[in-house]
């Protein structure tokens, strides 16, 4: 079990940084395409708001094909499509060089999800997901930051072009997985039927809200700590590394806590994310006091990615791979959402409102979060691991 999950985590870090990557780019992207940062931060929409669209038809279209090909041909999309990123020359050709990877993108964490779920079974499920979200937290931690370090350095083209190449070579590992057959058990119609559920609904409408609190703020980090804090290029990455890293104790966090109640750690994370992004502002210029207040933030904002896709897999059993489909779609709408309020927020009342507009949509999903567990079942000990088989 151990490899083909580790080699999945290996893909899983390379799409994660693709699609994250452009975050810590945005300020001299802007200035080389001669874009406002406000119309940059539309690329992060544009890509989450293409994975949201497509991304569950896409899964359950594709529910039959062998897994080993399905990720392959994922990381080559991901292969040229970086490519094309890197000798862009304006916003139009960044534009396509952002759609086609939000293609592949839902299609492989659905069915790694599924997969490692799968392989783990019921009871470790959690864990096995969070181990391929480790992937998650290994882009924030290296692949992002050491990205904005390439692009202080080289250029923005140049952090593009090794990406490039280390897609093209992650598909070449993917090549050693042993062969999943497809699940063609559901037609896509028996799949599309668990959004009739309310619980369903109502998880992802908890993913959605999440997100947008996260990255009305993350999206532009970067560029908070350039003019808010008056970090340099190179301290910028050297920060969103150690804003990765603390993302280590909670994919850990949210891993071990997920399988005995997803709502009850969804509540905790979320009230946890909106005191660190509440107090962003306020101790912006106090160096240690903002790395505690990134850090609170850093640790949330890592758990809620493993919590929220497990959470919404266990919502729907009958159909684990197309329900992680929905809750990737649920959780880039409110990625696009979250960078375009940001926009809107930095246009309008300036970026020092970033991390308060943050904790407020934070707290509204903590709201959430507390009533669908009074609601439901998840505040019953086991429930969870117990009657929730996640798998075909």
């Amino acid at each position: 079990m151990l490899l083909p999950i580790s080699l999945l985590a290996s893909a899983a870090f390379t799409i994660v940084t693709t699609e994250f990557l452009i975050i810590g780019l945005l300020p001299p992207m802007a200035r080389d395409l001669g874009i406002s940062i406000s119309q940059a931060g539309l690329l992060v929409s544009l890509f989450a708001f293409s994975v949201a669209i497509f991304g569950p038809f896409l899964t359950a279209a594709l529910s039959h094909v062998e897994r080993k090909r399905l990720f392959v041909g994922c990381l080559l999309i991901f292969a040229v499509s970086n490519a094309v990123a890197a000798s862009a020359n304006n916003l139009w050709v960044m534009a396509l060089a952002r759609f086609f990877p939000a293609l592949a993108l839902p299609v492989f964490w659905a069915m790694a999800s599924e997969a490692a779920a799968q392989l783990a079974g019921p009871a470790k499920a959690g864990r096995a997901v969070s181990w391929v979200f480790f992937g998650v937290v290994a882009a924030t931690v290296l692949g992002i930051p050491l990205g904005t370090l390439i692009s202080d350095a080289w250029g923005w083209r140049t952090a593009f072009a090794i990406l490039a190449v280390m897609s093209f070579a992650k598909a070449i590992l993917l090549l050693l997985l042993p062969r999943m057959e497809g699940h063609a058990v559901l037609s896509m119609r028996q799949q599309v039927r668990v959004l009739r559920s309310p619980s369903v609904l109502g998880h992802l409408l908890l993913s959605l809200l999440v997100f947008t609190a996260m990255f009305t703020t993350y999206t532009y980090l970067a560029d908070i700590l350039e003019r808010l804090a008056g970090f340099n290029g190179a301290l910028v990455g050297w920060t969103l590394m150690g804003f990765g890293l603390v993302g280590l104790i909670g994919n850990w966090l949210g891993g071990k806590f997920v399988d005995h109640s997803p709502l009850g750690a969804t509540l905790v994370f979320a009230l946890m994310m909106a005191v660190g992004l509440s107090s962003l502002t306020l101790v912006i210029h106090d160096s240690w006091m903002l790395m505690a207040s990134l850090v609170v933030w850093g640790v949330a904002q890592a758990a809620l990615f493993i919590v929220g896709q497990v959470r919404v897999m266990k919502s729907a059993p009958q159909a684990p791979a197309f329900a992680a489909s929905l809750n990737v779609s649920a959780c880039n709408v409110g990625i696009g959402l979250g960078a375009v309020a940001g926009g809107l927020v930095i246009k309008n009342g300036g970026l020092s409102l970033l991390g308060w507009v943050g904790a407020a949509l934070s707290l509204v999903a903590a709201v959430v979060a507390l009533l669908l567990f009074v609601l439901s079942d998840d505040k019953k000990p086991g429930v969870s691991t117990v009657t929730v088989n996640i798998g075909h």
